[in-house]
Parts: structure tokens; sequence; C-alpha cells
């Protein structure tokens, strides 16, 4: 029942069509036929579990005895230990955004690294041009791994009928990864993902994708679970003020402007970009990211819309989405820092009618983040 889209080359389900209806979406600026079917399949994540297809996200695998030096110069974050995950921010001299992925020890002298697959291409010249040494070893798996996120409030009880390993939140933590058989596909596993649920991200090899799926499917069946696409992911990840590389986070942007500072050690000495990372961190940064509560009507933003402040524009939107367990229309963008303050008003015209929108600095889909770690 899948509504493809594409992206780079590779189909990926941007919904889902139930039965009886068909795989067909008029084009339109407003709201499509799909927008109550979306619904169903966002509420369906926050209320019990989905699957979403992964596989068109860029892999790398990098390994070798030097592979955590290497890769402590290159990223900004601190470098996890085995067994566990990190959200990594890369950066180029400039100290711009040129990566915002996760890393995965599963030794320690190998790593498993995920990111955007639009910018696979990008990031293996990037590595390429950080002269791994010799004993560093960088490839990419984007043909050898194939993926799913798991995630909802059943999401453990349907994974943990399919491993030996045991699950729960105190022996599996929020961002551990483990190598291990779910079903009969051998796979690493991490507690990520990038809905604001309780999740797990599954990649194994094209051999095994299609057991895998079957096994899922029937492992989730008692537990509710039900398939999602890329449409309900915009709007799930949105209700939680989550940015999206190249649409919120790209080289025009700097940590401290995405919030992605957070996540950069300061601390661990010289990395790429960090004499530019530590002089915004004294000076501050001149404009901030956030995801503003929308007026609209029948249509929300898509992107690059201005962002109107008295009267004159102040900023940009760099993605939009209607938040449907939240019910509210979303809109992500860049003020500057003086005006990114929580319940600050603003306009966004959308098809010519100019729209109330207001920030929300803290996500309007369970603030305190109880779900996704629970």
């Amino acid at each position: 029942g899948g509504v493809m889209g594409a992206n780079f080359g590779l189909e990926h389900a941007l919904w889902f069509a139930p039965p009886g209806v068909e795989r067909a979406e008029t084009p339109t600026y407003r709201r499509s036929e799909a927008f109550p079917i979306v619904r169903e399949e966002c509420r369906a994540v926050r209320r019990a579990a989905g699957l979403y297809e992964t596989s068109n996200y860029g892999k790398y695998e990098i390994t070798g005895k030097g592979a955590r030096a290497w890769l402590d110069k290159v990223f900004a974050c601190r470098i996890p230990r085995p067994g566990r995950l990190g959200l990594a921010p890369m950066l180029n001299p400039a100290g711009r955004i040129v990566g915002d992925l996760s890393i995965a020890c599963l030794a320690d002298d190998r790593f498993f690294i995920v990111g955007s697959g639009f910018a696979e291409e990008f990031h293996l010249r990037w590595f390429e041009s950080c002269k791994p040494t010799a004993d560093v070893f960088v490839r990419s798996a984007a043909s050898t791994l194939c993926g799913f996120s798991l995630a909802g409030p059943n999401a453990r009880e349907i994974l943990q009928r399919l491993v030996r390993k045991d699950l729960a939140a105190s022996a599996f933590r929020f961002f551990d990864v483990a190598e291990t058989a779910v079903g009969y596909a051998p796979s690493i596993v991490t507690r990520a993902g990038f809905t604001g649920e309780l999740g797990y991200e599954i990649w194994t090899t094209p051999d095994y994708f299609a057991s895998l799926y079957d096994d899922l499917r029937a492992a989730g069946e008692p537990s509710g679970l039900t398939l999602f696409g890329g449409r309900a992911l915009s709007s799930l990840r949105l209700e939680k003020n989550y940015g999206s590389f190249n649409k919120d986070f790209r080289p025009d942007y700097t940590p401290g402007e995405t919030g992605l500072d957070r996540f950069v050690d300061f601390d661990k000495g010289d990395f790429i970009g960090c004499e530019a990372a530590l002089r915004e961190r004294s000076t501050g940064p001149k404009r901030k990211f956030v995801v503003m509560e929308v007026g609209a009507l029948d249509a929300d933003v898509v992107g690059y819309e201005s962002i109107m402040h008295d009267g004159k524009a102040v900023g940009y939107v760099t993605s939009g989405a209607y938040g449907h367990c939240v019910e509210r229309s979303l809109a992500a963008g860049y003020v500057p820092t003086a005006l990114a303050r929580d319940g600050e008003r603003f306009q966004i015209d959308i098809l010519g009618r100019m729209c109330d929108a207001t920030v929300r600095l803290q996500p309007l889909w369970d603030p305190e983040g109880r779900r996704l770690r629970g």
C-alpha cells in the first residue's frame, strides 16, 4: 500500500494507502487527501507502535586501530565507548555544520555511523579530505545494510519477542547498541530513533531483510504495529523540535545557531572547527533555530517562507508539517537570538495569508522526554 517518493535515486514510502484507497495523491500546496491517513499513522506510532524503513539513510563503517583517534579529530562530539551510541555533529574549519550523524561503537576498533542518505557521497568525500591514516579504513555501507525503525510504546514488547537479549530499560538503555539476531537476521540494534518515542533502529544485510520484515510484522500484529512513512516522520519529529540535516541543519549554520552545541565536547582538545566553535561559544550565536506553532488553516509551510516581525522579514522557514498528535501546524526556522524567546510572536505568509506563528522552545509533545527514555 505504499505511496512512494524518491530520495536521491532511492524509493521510499511517503504514506500507506489503507485497503480500498487509491495509491495516488493529487499534487497541491494545501493539505491533500493523504492528510487524514498520515494523521492515523502518526497516532498509531504514539499509541502503539510503527515501523519505518531506514534503508535510504547514509551508512558508514570506520574500522582499524586508529579509528577512534581519527574520529575524535573529525567529529566535534565525544566518541562513544563500546556498546554505546552518540549524536555526532561534524564541523568544517569555519565551525559550520557539515554533518549531523550518529556514531555507534561496536568495538574499540569498529564504528558504525548513520546519517542522511542524500549526503552520502558528500560525507565520503569529506572523510577522504580528512586524510584517514594507514590504520583507519572508511567504507560505505549503503548497499550492504538495510534497516527499520521500530517506534512506539509497544516497541519493546514487539522486539523482545524476536531477540534473546534482555531489552528491559535497565538492561538495554537509551543510546545502547548491540549486535544480536532479530528473528533469524543477524543485526545491529540501537536504542534510538527520530520520533520521540521509545524506539529501536535495526540494521541487517539485504539477504535477511525480507525475513526480518516478515518477523517484525508477525511479532507486532498483537501489539498494534502499523507501517508509517516519511510524511508521518516529519510530523512526529517536529512535535519533538527535532531538526533535520539539509532541511534545518547545513553548512550555512553553526552549532550554536542549530542547538547542536549541546553535543559538542568543548573540553576534549583539538577537532576540526574547534577554534571557531569556541569563539562562537564566547560571543554567542546571532540567530537561533526554533519551532513555532502556526495558526494555519488548510495549508502548512513547505520551507523558505519569510518569518515576519513588526512588518520586517527577520528570518525564514526551513521545514514544516502538521503535528497530528498535538493538533497544531508547525514550522521550523531561524530567527535573531534576541527574538528566540518562548511565546514570541511572528507572522508567516502561507499562500497569501498572513498566519500568526508563536515560538515554542519546549516540544509540544512529551517536553521532558520521558517516553523515549522509558
